[in-house]
Formats: structure tokens, C-alpha cells, sequence
């Protein structure tokens, strides 16, 4: 009886305290109206937080109605509402600059003056902002400064300075010719959160910014773990492509091994951080060291962390350590200002790495920046070979860039490709996240290096092919059996994806071209063996221990049947059709706006993560953008 009626007490205990605990929900907009996404909700005194989604829409669960819930965005001013008996709390979050009578558009070498007589003028001459300009000050303040390269009308090439490199897409490539496709994997996202932060600004990228390869791969697929000793799995999948009913569709899925967190070896991280006056706007080093503060949260005792920074000159604000408080301390105390030192930092930082190394451990630089490196080792070419040089030490490095108006993509991705390491872009806290603390292990941790893959088509069944994307990880076929060729590493949990548009054999197309007959050799195509006529590709790759040198190994038929596409499948045709489209590519075939969320939606359900559900969203926007500027007669559209 005893037992019973203490069972009875703990279970209405129980109740008591469920019923307790309020489930707030709301919307978080700005001072007019448009959604916010990222937003961090916190409760008050606990380190429970959540982000607002693309649509400033949150949920979260607070103890009881005593709670007080913080709502902090970059470039707004904090919130805290208490929650007493609600449980909707709708949020309009203030810009830092109201009532301005003056203000100061900052470029690069010189300043802008424009007269405001009101607030509203401000936000009149301010319609149509490109992402970069922030609004500085506090309200009855009699002037401000615009920081950035961005500009008043996005049309303003003077105050924009981003740099992209021209990728020429791959173009289909005869069998009979070429049988051989090498190229090296990507686990890169950054070309994604940076398309993405161009549209929700209102303007379409421009195609140097679309890497589709890194698109697809931005979102994680349900492949299956490894079941052997291997650092990932193999996936394949054919179907009938959905931009050219003649063709198919072959994709090629690596499903990294995921090591829980607790059971990734200890870190050697050193930050290095661009403190130089590019730096100043919100959306860079106050974003940098919004991110960075959520990493040091989730530090183990056995992992340590130093602070490099460079500006005109470099230097170690925090020797290797593992107390977070003196971490976050350092971290607060950073300013922009000055030049940009970029070699000297780098040198600095990876001296620090190797002094603190950490042999069975994790040992790697973290490049903080916005790319725009102007004194000391600055050029690509010099920066690249100092990276180069560094790679050998077993020191690995990842680039997080950061800002907008002169964001460096193309130097910041050639410095990770050469340094053994990955690149992103932060374009909000909540990038920071899904970056730093989601995916710390695939972000931060090696479990394969140099992974290069090799496909062999099947002439009886391919006519011809295109590798979608990796433009710039294509390899020579000799490269592939190279040990000393350099080539992607893959992270913990990471998913990789591939698609080869394939023409079949049989099918007449005049995307393959036509060529004269040799003069001096005359080749005839070899029939494969009969016990592979029913294969449609034969796929090789190889990839190396993060401790060793010689590589392993891996191969996976694929076989010519066609089947119902797969949401994995799905789901990557569609987020490639839609960066074709995004940069108008030759190769698009039949692919438009209905058909990219035709395929999305038929991929994407309630138990998909919110960044698919965000792509939707995402993908509207950019059929918005699309349409106004047809209207206005853009004629870069």
C-alpha cells in the first residue's frame, strides 16, 4: 500500500510540474513588419535558447509564467519580455539607428555625407539595400555611419568589392572519348548560406556565386552508416532526369561515420580572427564573436582553444587554454581596426597549433574573415603556397567567412581547398550553429583526407555525361592512383552527394558534338564483357587515414536499372535545378521555378529538417526576385 501511494505521489508530482511548463510561441519581425530568421530566444538565466525560422515563426518551452525570455539579433537592439500568462509572444525587434539627422556612408578610402531631416528619410534613401549595410547609432543621435562596401542601390558597383571566381560549367563529355570522370569530393556549404543571404537581401546572385556542388551538399540526405571499418558508406541511385526526359539521372551518396561528440578525440583549435577595420560592420565581428562564444560553450575539459588575431600586425590574445571564462573574456575584447596582415597571422596562428599540438588529437586553425587580405602575404598565389607549406605540419584549417560588401569568396575557398580543410559562410547566429555546434564533428574533425573518386562508363549503355558542379575538384585521370595529389577530406556524419546527368546509348543529342575521323589511329570501341553489360558505371575511390599517406581502395558498380527516384534523389535534382537556373545555365534544359518545388515538396515531409523546409521557402523568394526584375526590365535578367 505504501509503495502504491508513493507511486501515486511521484506520478501527480509529476503532473504538477508538466502542467507548470508553458509552451511560448510567436513571430519576430522588424519595426516593419518583415520577418526575422535567426533570431536567438533565451531564456532568461539558463542557456535554453532556440532561432526563429525563415519565417521569424519559434517555439520554446519555458518552466512557468515567472520566466523571462531574451530575444537578441545582430544589428537590433536586445528584447526581454516577460512571459506571466501568455503563450504567444509576438516580437518587433529595433534596428540600432532611429531619428537621424546625418549619415555617413563609409567606403573604402573615403566617406559620403547625406542630410536626413527625418527617420523616414533614412529609411527612403535606404529602400532596396543590398546585405552589409548597417546602421549605426542610438536614437536622438545627430549622425551616423552606413558601414560597408554595400550601397544605397544595390546597382552601385563603387561600394561593392565581393569577389567570385567564373566558373565555367563541366559540359557533357563523349564516352567513347572520355570513359574516365576523376574528380575530388566537396563537403564545402558556403556557396549555399551566401546565395541565400543575397536573396533574402532582395537581390539574385551573381552566377560566380552559385557552386551548385556546394548547394546540393549544404543539406544532409539519409544515406546509411558504415557498417565495416570504412570511413563512409556508398550509395547509388538512377532515374529519369527531371530537366530532359531523354536523359538520366545518376547520383553517387558518401555517408561519413558519425562519432558522437563525447567520443571525438580532444581539440587543439586556434582562432584566427580578423580584426582589421573591414571588419567592423555588424554583421562581421560582432557576428564572429557571437559564433565563437557558442563554441567555447560546448568545450570539453580535454579540448583547448587559443586566439590569434591580425591587423596591421598579428599577435596571440590568448595562449592555448581550456577556461571558459578566460576564453570568453578574450573573445569580448576584441575591436576592429587597422589593416590586414593576412600571411603574418596565419603564420602566427599555425606556430601556435604546432606548439600545442595534440598528436591523436584534433589539431586545426580556424580562419575568421572577410576575405579582403591588403598587406603582407596577400596575393592568392602567395597565401596559397603558405597554406600549402602549413597542410604537411598535420594542422588542419577551416575558413568561416563572415560579411558582406567586399566578402572574398573566391580567395576564402581557394585558401581551405589548399590548407586540408572545409570553408562556410556565416551569414547569421544561426548559420553559426548549424556550423559550429550541429555539425561540429564534420565541421571540425577529419575521418578521411584526400578523397578523390573515379567513374568508368559503360559504352554499350552511356552515350555521354556531365558531372554536375565540382568545377573546380576536377582531377586528371592520373591524378586518382597519385598518392601525393591533394584532394577533399571528409568530417564525421558528413554527406557527400554527386549527379552525372547521363545520355544513353541510342540517344540522338547535339549536346556531344561531332568530331573528324583520325588520320594516323583508328580505334574501335571495345564490347565490355558480358558479365558487365548490364552495368551502367563502374565507380573507384580512393581516400587516405587522417595519420597516413597511402590511400585505400573503394569500389561500387552501378547497374543500368532505372527506378522511382528516392527523396535523396529528389531532393538533390532539385536544389541542382535550382542553382542552374540561379546561374541561367546552358545545361538547364526544361528547369524552372514549378518544377524545383515540384520536386522539393515531393522530398521534403514533417519529419525532413527545418534547412529543406527553409529551401522552399527560399525558392519562392528567388521566383519573386526573378519576376520583379523581368517587370523593371532588368537587363541582367
Amino acid at each position: 500500500m505504501k509503495t502504491l501511494l508513493s507511486v501515486l505521489l511521484v506520478y501527480a508530482g509529476t503532473i504538477l510540474f508538466t502542467a507548470q511548463s508553458i509552451v511560448i510561441t510567436g513571430k519576430i519581425t522588424d519595426d516593419k513588419g518583415n520577418s526575422l530568421q535567426g533570431v536567438t530566444v533565451t531564456i532568461k538565466g539558463t542557456k535554453t535558447s532556440v532561432s526563429s525560422d525563415v519565417n521569424g515563426s519559434y517555439s520554446i518551452t519555458v518552466p512557468d509564467e515567472k520566466a523571462t525570455l531574451s530575444f537578441a539579433f545582430v544589428g537590433y537592439y536586445q528584447e526581454e519580455i516577460k512571459v506571466k500568462a501568455k503563450t504567444v509572444i509576438d516580437v518587433k525587434l529595433r534596428p540600432v539607428a532611429q531619428s537621424l539627422n546625418e549619415v555617413v556612408v563609409v567606403g573604402y578610402g573615403a566617406e559620403r555625407k547625406m542630410e536626413m531631416t527625418s527617420s523616414s528619410q533614412v529609411s527612403t534613401t535606404l529602400s532596396g539595400r543590398v546585405a552589409g549595410v548597417v546602421v549605426q547609432g542610438y536614437s536622438g543621435s545627430k549622425s551616423v555611419r552606413i558601414r560597408g562596401n554595400s550601397s544605397i542601390k544595390a546597382k552601385d558597383e563603387n561600394y561593392n568589392r565581393e569577389g567570385y571566381d567564373n566558373i565555367q560549367e563541366n559540359t557533357f563529355q563523349k564516352v567513347a572519348a572520355h570513359p574516365l570522370s576523376t574528380f575530388s569530393i566537396d563537403v564545402d556549404a558556403a556557396s549555399y548560406s551566401n546565395v541565400r543571404r543575397l536573396i533574402n537581401e532582395g537581390t539574385l546572385p551573381t552566377p560566380g556565386a552559385v557552386r551548385v556542388e556546394e548547394m546540393i551538399n549544404y543539406f544532409s540526405y539519409n544515406y546509411p552508416q558504415p557498417k565495416d571499418d570504412k570511413p563512409f558508406s556508398v550509395t547509388t541511385e538512377s532515374t529519369q532526369c527531371p530537366w530532359n526526359k531523354a536523359h538520366q539521372l545518376v547520383m553517387i551518396g558518401l555517408q561519413g561515420k558519425k562519432i558522437d561528440y563525447d567520443k571525438l578525440p580532444p581539440s587543439n583549435l586556434v582562432f584566427l580572427i580578423d580584426v582589421s577595420g573591414s571588419m567592423e560592420e555588424e554583421d562581421k565581428l560582432p557576428l564572429v564573436k557571437s559564433s565563437l562564444q557558442l563554441l567555447s560553450e560546448q568545450l570539453r575539459p580535454q579540448d583547448k582553444i587559443a586566439i590569434v588575431v591580425y591587423a596591421g600586425n598579428a599577435g596571440l590574445v590568448l595562449p592555448s587554454t581550456n577556461d571558459k571564462q578566460k576564453i570568453k573574456e578574450a573573445i569580448n575584447a576584441l575591436e576592429a581596426g587597422g589593416s590586414t596582415a593576412g600571411g603574418a597571422g596565419i603564420e602566427l596562428a599555425y606556430k601556435t597549433a604546432q606548439q600545442n599540438f595534440m598528436k591523436e588529437g584534433n589539431n586545426r586553425v580556424i580562419l575568421c574573415t572577410d576575405g579582403d587580405f591588403n598587406v603582407g602575404a596577400s596575393s592568392d598565389d602567395a597565401l596559397e603556397n603558405l597554406i600549402e607549406q602549413k597542410r604537411s605540419t598535420g594542422v588542419y584549417l577551416t575558413v568561416l567567412g563572415f560579411g558582406t560588401g567586399n566578402y572574398q569568396d573566391s580567395k576564402m575557398q581557394k585558401l581551405a581547398d589548399k590548407g586540408n580543410g572545409n570553408h562556410a559562410y556565416i551569414d547569421n547566429i544561426s548559420e553559426a550553429k548549424k556550423v559550429l555546434i550541429s555539425e561540429f564533428g564534420g565541421t571540425l574533425f577529419t575521418i578521411a583526407k584526400d578523397v578523390k573518386l573515379q567513374v568508368e562508363f559503360n559504352p554499350a549503355k552511356v552515350k555521354g555525361y556531365r558531372l554536375i558542379g565540382y568545377e573546380n575538384r576536377m582531377l586528371a585521370k592520373e591524378d586518382f592512383n597519385n598518392d601525393k595529389k591533394d584532394a577533399g577530406d571528409m568530417g564525421s556524419n558528413h554527406t557527400v552527394t554527386a549527379l552525372y546527368e547521363i545520355i544513353p546509348s541510342g540517344v540522338d543529342d547535339d549536346e556531344l558534338g561531332t568530331v573528324d575521323p583520325l588520320r594516323y589511329q583508328k580505334q574501335k570501341a571495345k564490347k565490355p564483357s558480358a558479365s558487365f553489360s548490364n552495368e551502367l558505371m563502374f565507380v573507384k575511390l580512393r581516400y587516405k587515414k587522417p595519420d597516413e599517406d597511402k590511400s585505400k581502395l573503394f569500389e561500387v558498380p552501378v547497374n543500368a536499372s532505372t527506378q522511382l527516384a528516392s527523396c535523396n534523389i529528389r531532393f538533390a535534382s532539385a536544389v541542382a535545378a535550382f542553382g542552374m537556373i540561379l546561374r541561367n545555365s546552358e545545361f538547364k534544359g526544361t528547369s524552372n521555378y514549378k518544377l524545383v518545388k515540384s520536386l522539393a515538396q515531393g522530398s521534403v515531409d514533417n519529419n525532413s529538417d527545418m534547412y529543406k523546409k527553409e529551401f522552399l521557402e527560399l525558392v519562392k523568394k528567388a521566383e519573386g526576385l526573378k519576376s520583379t526584375a523581368k517587370n523593371e526590365g532588368d537587363e541582367d535578367f
